[in-house]
């Protein structure tokens, strides 16, 4: 499917459980992907995303279990509510410098295996790669001040920096981390 460029908000739930739905184009036009608008398309497994989009939704791409990789534009400051969780399949994310928070489960349950934290974001919400268990690297930056609750638990992250600038860290932000097996603080 292409969302054409006359088209500016892919609204709530637009096409929530199309199973069928394997690839998706989004146009440059679109600058907002309501609350899971794409919510378990099971076969997605392509999505480009305009370069005009400013928010992706909470749940926007919820239990897309085949969706393998995702460029997340320039414009987006913030990462919402669980947008890809349970994105099994999902090994590769791109985020700019424009994003300033990682939500509340925002990428739990994926299959990332690394991931670079842009200098731009101070925040990393509850729950954001929980049960990412292929995590196994990941670099925070100085910017980031606060780590939430349970952030990186069951990930298969190895060692774990962290900077200065951390005044915060969640509960059970590391909890069961079976592989971990150097912290720098």
């Amino acid at each position: 499917a292409t969302i054409g460029n006359s088209v500016e908000t892919i609204g709530d739930g637009a096409f929530s459980t199309c199973m069928s739905l394997t690839t998706i184009t989004i146009g440059n036009s679109v600058k907002t992907i309501g609350v899971e608008a794409f919510y378990l398309c099971n076969s997605l497994s392509s999505v480009t995303i305009g370069n005009s989009v400013t928010s992706i939704g909470n749940g926007a791409f919820m239990g897309c279990s085949s969706l393998i990789s995702v460029i997340i534009p320039d414009l987006v400051t913030s990462i919402d509510n669980g947008a890809f969780m349970g994105c099994s399949s999902l090994t590769s994310v791109v985020i700019p410098d424009s994003v300033t928070s990682i939500a509340y489960q925002a990428f739990h349950s994926t299959g990332l295996t690394s991931l670079v934290i842009p200098d731009s974001v101070t925040s990393i919400g509850d729950y954001a790669f929980y049960e990412s268990d292929s995590l196994a690297s990941v670099v925070i930056p100085d910017s980031v001040t606060t780590i939430g609750g349970a952030v990186f638990g069951y990930t298969g992250l190895t060692s774990v920096e962290i900077p200065n600038s951390v005044t915060t860290i969640g509960g059970l932000a590391f909890s069961s981390c079976t592989s971990l097996t150097s912290v720098a603080i």
